[in-house]
């Protein structure tokens, strides 16, 4: 974990995540148009306010939280494992989702313009370029996104140039048709905006990857790439609709063959074969950069979530370019699952899509609400105000409920029935993960009653559970007080009760002239030692000055890692930034 790398500078953070974000142009605007006829840039227009708010939300935590998970990270240092291991569901479902549906898109646009083998083995081959571009290094995977990225802004400059040109030659006759047309069905300007807004929010998906690998990126850059790509999102998603309604009529551009190439149909309509085959290279090109994108904050993801013992540490082993092949491998085979059950059937994946990200949101608003209540003592070099964040919340709440009545084509089964069918597998996977021990004992009863008449047979492997439970619980855990009272102390022994799997506690306190040991604070862990007789509980004192250093220093002597170690929020007076401790856990 000692492995130094390069840290990722702006632009390669930028083209990470904007691959992510960006490639929404390419379906956004028609299918805004497809339930909000002329008000669709209209509705865009609501999703890139949306998103200003949540560049502050997000800003906030990451800012006072600078550690790779996204909102698993967030409502880890703020609630308890079980809620955090929600949130990492849901993105880990998201960018599962993302992958797939990006990568058979982008061969789908690629076929367009040459004929290649089977869409779905190409699916796989593309899946599997990008799995082994990500072992390979994330600075590598960033000159890749930084290429694409480049080229598919250029992209739409050029095709945006053409169609400005053939607008001064053919004027805006279509654009004002199309603004006195009534809506299909009859139905009303709030129920278009409504619909159209929910499915607008899928134009912003890829905003929650930047959090997720922070730790990669230069410090002070993470703010800069939610602004970039908020910028991206609210120039090129609501201009490529207006451009849309003034090159064609709405009830073209509501049919299916424009609802899947529109950019294609547009670059076509205004500069021949040529500019559509370049937005054809361009949509293949960046949708490969949205499974870059995937591929890289699920690293992050889950690397965060096996260190905090979540997922097995099988997980942690890293190659010689630090990267952790053995996640990148499981997700390219998770995602190639999923690939074939679902036989390249994109729409079945929609609703895992929609509902993933956009909770995943949510509950980055949720993570900010309780990092104010519950960590207000916490430096963040910004913050969102509270109406911001309830405002934001309420937005996504309401997409997320129009994405689940959103009329479907018929046969299709509903967004949520789709969401469920592959959430719940995931979720009872972490439970089992977070609840092993428990678990583990449950087993090991089960085995000493059925068979009890021939105890000899099992004996053997009651002894491997037994040492299986004691290897977990074997793990001590540190955490440093600064003399804090009792009540406090034990604040800090029911969150270890109730979150970690261990025996052992070392509580410590950093001393010096300017610093003495509180007269009654070993009289009062001696208490608590009584108290929980389940966890061993030692009082250690550590003369010098709580630093960085003192912390790695601790670790190695103790042979315990940084991101066992607890400390209660810091204040703003507190010399050091969280990340530069190394790890180390907020619970107080």
């Amino acid at each position: 974990m000692e492995n130094k790398h390069t840290k990722l500078n702006q632009l390669a953070s930028t083209a990470i995540c904007g691959n992510d974000i960006s490639s929404s142009v390419l379906y956004v605007s028609a299918l805004a148009i497809a339930f909000a006829g002329q008000y669709a840039w209209i509705t865009l227009l609501i999703v890139s306010f949306v998103l200003f708010l949540f560049r502050k939300i997000y800003g906030e935590v990451v800012g006072a939280l600078p550690l790779n998970g996204g909102a698993y990270n967030a409502l880890l240092n703020t609630t308890s494992k079980q809620t955090a291991s929600f949130a990492a569901t849901l993105t880990l479902l998201s960018y599962m989702a993302t992958a797939v549906i990006s990568a058979n898109e982008a061969i789908h646009y690629l076929h367009h313009i040459i004929v290649i083998m089977p869409i779905i083995v190409s699916t796989i081959v593309l899946l599997g370029i990008f799995a082994l571009l990500v072992i390979g290094g994330i600075s590598e995977s960033a000159k890749v996104a930084i290429g694409i990225f480049i080229f598919h802004l250029t992209s739409l400059f050029i095709l945006s140039a053409f169609i400005l040109y053939y607008l001064l030659n053919n004027g805006v006759d279509t654009l004002l048709q199309n603004w006195h047309l009534p809506l299909s069905n009859n139905e009303s300007v709030s129920k278009a905006i409504f619909f159209g807004f929910a499915a607008s929010m899928l134009g912003v998906s890829g905003f929650e990857s930047s959090a997720n690998f922070v730790e990669e990126q230069q410090r002070g850059v993470f703010p800069k790439t939610l602004r970039n790509m908020w910028l991206v999102v609210s120039v090129i998603n609501p201009l490529m609709a207006v451009f849309a309604l003034a090159l064609f009529s709405i009830p073209v551009l509501q049919s299916p063959e424009y609802q899947n190439t529109l950019l294609i149909e547009m670059g076509k309509q205004v500069g021949g074969e040529g500019v559509a085959y370049l937005i054809a290279i361009d949509a293949f090109l960046v949708l490969s950069g949205a499974v870059l994108t995937s591929f890289v904050g699920v690293s992050g993801l889950l690397e965060r979530m096996t260190l905090d013992r979540i997922m097995p540490p099988f997980f942690l082993k890293k190659n010689k370019r630090n990267s952790s092949y053995r996640i990148i491998i499981m997700f390219f085979v998770l995602c190639v699952s999923v690939l074939l059950i679902t036989q390249g059937n994109v729409e079945l994946l929609a609703g895992v899509y929609t509902i993933s990200f956009l909770s995943v949101m949510a509950l980055f608003g949720i993570g900010n609400i309780l990092l104010k209540v519950r960590r207000s003592k916490l430096p963040r070099p910004e913050k969102a105000s509270w109406i911001a964040v309830v405002f934001a919340i309420i937005a996504v709440g309401i997409a997320l409920i129009g994405n689940l009545i959103m009329p479907r084509k018929e046969g299709l089964p509903s967004n949520l029935s789709v969401f469920l069918y592959y959430f719940i597998p995931s979720i009872l996977f972490i439970l089992i993960m977070l609840n092993r021990t428990v678990l583990l004992k449950i087993l090991l009863k089960t085995i000493d009653t059925v068979f009890n008449q021939i105890r000899k047979m099992v004996v053997s492997i009651d002894k491997k559970i037994v040492h299986t439970i004691d290897k977990i619980n074997s793990q001590e855990f540190v955490f440093f007080t600064r003399g804090d009272n009792i009540a406090t102390l034990n604040k800090v022994m029911m969150y270890i009760s109730n979150n970690e799997h261990t025996k052992k506690l070392k509580i410590v306190i950093v001393t010096n002239d300017a610093n003495p040991v509180p007269v009654n604070l070993a009289q009062e862990i001696d208490f608590l030692d009584r108290e929980y007789p389940e966890i061993a509980i030692e009082f250690v004192k550590v003369e010098g000055n709580f630093t960085p250093e003192l912390i790695q220093e601790l670790s190695t002597q103790w042979n315990i890692p940084i991101n066992f170690m607890f400390i209660g929020s810091p204040s703003n007076k507190f010399p050091y930034r969280i990340e530069e401790l190394g790890g180390v856990r907020l619970i107080i």
